[in-house]
């Protein structure tokens, strides 16, 4: 018989193979382009190792292989990433107590499906489970980097493998997290206010139009919060 941990760990991986396998296009788009943009076979695969970002890696490759400086890129990555801190902010209760080197783990498997399915069992469970988050942040590392090198061993016969639609992953892979979470109201007005203004301002070509959309969704939920009404379905 399995002992309640070695369940608590098996339910964890299974509940992340699908999104595993969903970012599997993505990460060999990564290294793919990896290669394309001048980076040996080792800074690709290290690139995944160590930064394990998607969206990152992607806006840093096409910054690079534009010629663009250090602070592009430095500026882009922050951009990208800054919805981290609110991921952080949600277990730093949790977090906080914990040794350096757990922290420190943590914060480096946090990832936008990391945080989907460990929010959604904190909720299930009503506690956070350090262990299951670390086994489904493990999971995608594995899944990435296996995807990366697929992609860094493609690069030699998918020359253009950007135009294969690759990167509609990205897309999918977060409407798939986005979907099971719109049980309230609530969540229901404030993801079509942003998604509604980030195509608006996209078609009128306006800089930023991710961030300002979320800035402003995340301010219409702050008050829509204030009012009881709201919450409840």
């Amino acid at each position: 018989m399995f002992s309640l941990q070695q369940k608590n760990l098996f339910n964890a991986f299974i509940a992340s193979v699908p999104l595993s396998l969903s970012v599997v296009p993505w990460g060999i788009l990564c290294g793919t382009l990896g290669i394309q943009a001048g980076l040996s076979p080792f800074q690709s695969q290290l690139m995944s190792l160590a930064v394990f970002a998607g969206s990152a890696q992607l806006a840093g490759l096409a910054i690079f292989m534009a010629g663009a400086g250090w602070l592009s890129l430095i500026n882009t990555t922050i951009m990208v990433n800054v919805r981290h801190l609110l991921y952080s902010a949600t277990y730093k209760e949790y977090i906080l107590p914990m040794p350096f080197y757990k922290r420190f783990c943590f914060a480096f498997l946090l990832t936008d499906e990391m945080f989907a399915l460990t929010e959604e069992n904190t909720k299930r469970t009503g506690a956070f489970d350090y262990t299951y988050a670390m086994t489904v942040g493990l999971t995608f590392y594995i899944f990435w980097n296996i995807a990366t090198f697929i992609g860094i061993y493609a690069a030699n016969y998918f020359k253009n493998i950007d135009s294969l639609g690759f990167d509609f992953a990205i897309a999918a892979t977060f409407i798939a997290m986005l979907i099971p979470m719109l049980k309230q109201k609530i969540m229901i007005i404030v993801t079509v206010i942003t998604a509604v203004l980030c195509l608006i301002l996209e078609m009128i070509h306006f800089k930023n139009a991710l961030l300002i959309s979320a800035i402003v969704g995340m301010f219409v939920g702050s008050m829509l919060t204030d009012k009881q009404g709201y919450i409840n379905d």
